[in-house]
């Protein structure tokens, strides 16, 4: 038998700048990246796709993208600006897909130039995966607007949208050229999306960090109020916790372990069961509780330590049951487990905790336990 074994390594680093006013004039460090990166032999032309509710939230973004790039003599920025909606319909709706895809075809948008999205988690999504399967991959910049997208999602490595009522079903692994964080957009999001994206940090913080979790146990009360100094450090801690984790450990998720979705298996779920009307992090914030009343239920961790995490959630302003967590007999949270288990592939893997600031893989789930636990958390509102 003849055999060509062929195997190669692919660097690949990208900057995640944190930063304030992205677009005016005296901030250039937009303009710097993209003036820099490749090769400066090709002209390059940009494309900006714009969250909906972001574009209603800042009325003069557009305007300041377009003075941005007057005179720029290396970087064209093409003639429409797209704006779509944001939230999973984006990713739900296949003909936002295909409005991207048609631009990026009708602008000319090759391997040397950019696709830029503004928005939160989903739409981040939605344009990075389009951006991926055109051209098999053009370059996708991310300047995520939320919290979650700051300190979470918008930093990883995945893209993707909904398929067959199953989250994420299409998608890939395919990093961003650069992050831009600007902190000027978190400050028109209602109070219900500000709260929204510090699930993922305590996510992180349990499962990594006790310090971390410490840290946002004293600092729960200025983030409710809108510190922004305060919200800012919780961002780049989050954000560094998750790339940190993400570059040491298996980034394309080549097995079938995801310690960074502690909490997600049962948000997932209760995102479709709920049609959406809760946010990710919000659904987050319960599964989080629903694992962690589990992980005491079998000995792994004190009533003491679960009433720690029910007490920050709740002391971050998130409602921590919803009845959709007990609709026929719990079967359809079940359901849920299954699905996550067939979206890793192989073997069920789910992260619990061991002690605050550990996680735990584990294989198996007890869901009579798991039963008792949403009991538990019910008994919480």
């Amino acid at each position: 038998m003849n055999i060509i074994q062929q195997a190669f390594q692919v660097p690949y680093s990208f900057n995640i700048v944190f930063t304030k006013d992205l677009f005016s004039t005296d901030n250039q460090e937009f303009n710097v990246f993209l003036s820099n990166f490749g090769d400066t032999r090709f002209q390059k032309k940009i494309l900006f796709l714009i969250d909906a509710g972001v574009a209603e939230n800042h009325p003069s973004l557009i305007a300041s993208i377009k003075g941005y790039f007057n005179n720029n003599t290396v970087i064209t920025l093409v003639d429409e600006i797209l704006v779509m909606p944001g939230g999973e319909l984006v990713k739900n709706d296949n003909s936002y897909l295909d409005q991207t895809l048609l631009a990026i075809n009708k602008y000319g948008i090759d391997r040397h130039s950019f696709v830029a999205a503004i928005g939160g988690g989903a739409f981040l999504d939605m344009v990075g995966y389009a951006s991926c399967i055109a051209h098999r991959g053009v370059k996708h910049i991310r300047i995520p607007t939320t919290v979650l997208s700051q300190n979470d999602s918008g930093v990883g490595v995945k893209n993707g949208v909904n398929f067959l009522g199953k989250k994420n079903f299409l998608g890939t692994f395919s990093p961003p050229v650069a992050v831009f964080n600007d902190s000027n957009f978190l400050t028109s999001l209602s109070d219900r999306d500000w709260r929204s994206g510090i699930s993922e940090a305590v996510k992180v913080a349990l499962i990594k960090d006790l310090p971390f979790f410490e840290w946002l146990e004293a600092n729960a009360e200025a983030m409710t109020s809108r510190d922004m100094k305060v919200m800012n450090e919780q961002i780049f801690r989050s954000a560094a916790l998750h790339t940190n984790h993400i570059s040491s450990g298996d980034p394309f998720e080549m097995g079938s372990a995801r310690p960074l979705d502690f909490g997600h298996w049962a948000a997932h779920k209760l995102e479709y069961l709920t049609n959406f009307e809760i946010r990710h992090g919000e659904a987050v914030a319960i599964g989080i509780a629903l694992d962690s009343i589990y992980s005491q239920l079998i000995g792994l961790i004190s009533q003491a330590d679960v009433n720690r995490i029910i007490s920050l959630l709740k002391n971050l302003g998130f409602t921590l049951y919803h009845p959709s967590l007990g609709e026929n007999d719990k079967l359809n949270l079940w359901e849920g487990l299954n699905e996550f288990r067939e979206h890793l592939g192989g073997q069920l893997t789910i992260t619990i905790l061991e002690q605050l600031g550990k996680g735990k893989e584990i294989h198996e789930v007890d869901f009579e336990i798991m039963k008792l636990a949403v009991d538990e958390l019910e008994k919480t509102i």
